[in-house]
């Protein structure tokens, strides 16, 4: 059985026709949402498989498929920036959230695995990194003394989404494979099959990225309720839009907006928009009135507080700032 995707067909058929003489290190590599993950997990349980297909795909029978499937597999580890606490001077709880790298004591704890006596027949043990530019200065240094001297039937994988953040020595020790980006036709079709709606219009917005509207289609009626109030223009009520755009995360909402100001700003010098293709006729009325000087100190304005947006500051008061300033850019 596959888990592929269609447009990781051919990748696939390209990876097993080196199969019995695969690279120690492997670097995926493409746009984010895309399914570069699932490949190389994929890809993964079918080289720890004890009878993969003639196709070269898992079994889903043997032990090593359970065990891969139950995400207890004593071969394959996944090294991912760790969860960690953190306080929030906002709040009286303590928050989980994601650190934003893979940290060195996690690279250094893969010695002792590497080396290990493998619970397979082909002695194989398995490293996937992703994604691999969320490895700092440190941890990378330790990785590439692994890469530089591998250990026996170790295959390091790893994916990425920005590979202009990887170290050049890195990259220099990986067999690069870039991963093919799904056309339209073969996202909607599929999205379609997964039961998202409107999936042409949330393509446009996600970046053509399928695997992130999967995600987020959930939030996609919430997010056409956004476009329809600042469609509103010099009638529209900031502190009611500044509510709606931050009910999910500030960043999300500052990121909505201006995705919102680029199509403008787009229809104004091109005739055409990027990401809010359902948004047409509103966006045309409003590019039609804009003053552009002003358009552009606002988004400057925007940014400025998108780097602010961990900090403990009230945020919503200083969105409905903005979004006053947003309702007198227009004639």
């Amino acid at each position: 059985m596959s888990n592929l995707y269609t447009w990781q067909k051919s990748t696939w058929q390209q990876v097993q026709q080196s199969r019995a003489r695969l690279p120690h290190a492997i670097l995926f590599y493409g746009q984010s949402g895309i399914g570069k993950v699932e490949f190389a997990k994929t890809l993964s349980q079918a080289l720890l498989c004890k009878t993969p297909t003639p196709e070269g795909h898992a079994c889903q029978t043997c032990n090593s498929c359970h065990w891969f499937k139950d995400e207890a597999h004593p071969d394959f580890r996944v090294l991912s920036p760790e969860e960690g606490s953190a306080d929030e001077a906002t709040s009286s709880k303590k928050k989980t959230k994601k650190k934003q790298n893979i940290s060195i004591a996690q690279v250094r704890a893969l010695s002792d695995f590497v080396n290990l006596t493998s619970h397979n027949e082909q002695g194989l043990r398995i490293i996937l990194i992703q994604p691999a530019e969320t490895l700092n200065v440190a941890s990378a240094n330790a990785l590439l003394k692994m890469l530089e001297e591998p250990a026996n039937n170790a295959i390091f994988i790893l994916v990425s989404h920005q590979l202009q953040r990887l170290l050049p020595t890195i990259l220099s020790r990986c067999h690069k494979i870039a991963m093919p980006m799904p056309t339209a036709e073969e996202s909607v079709s599929w999205l379609t099959d997964q039961g998202v709606d409107h999936a042409k219009a949330q393509l446009a917005y996600y970046a053509n990225s399928p695997m992130r509207v999967r995600d987020e289609a959930i939030n996609f009626p919430a997010l056409q309720a956004c476009w329809q109030l600042l469609g509103k223009g010099k009638q529209l009520e900031p502190a009611v839009t500044a509510n709606k755009l931050i009910a999910q995360s500030v960043d999300a909402g500052l990121i909505t907006f201006q995705k919102w100001l680029y199509d403008i700003v787009a229809l104004k010098n091109t005739g055409d928009v990027r990401y809010h293709q359902s948004e047409l006729k509103q966006l045309q009325g409003l590019a039609s009135k804009v003053n552009l000087t002003a358009l552009f100190d606002l988004q400057k304005k925007i940014e400025s507080l998108r780097k602010l947006a961990t900090h403990p500051l009230n945020h919503e008061l200083q969105l409905e700032v903005l979004l006053l300033e947003y309702t007198k850019i227009f004639l």
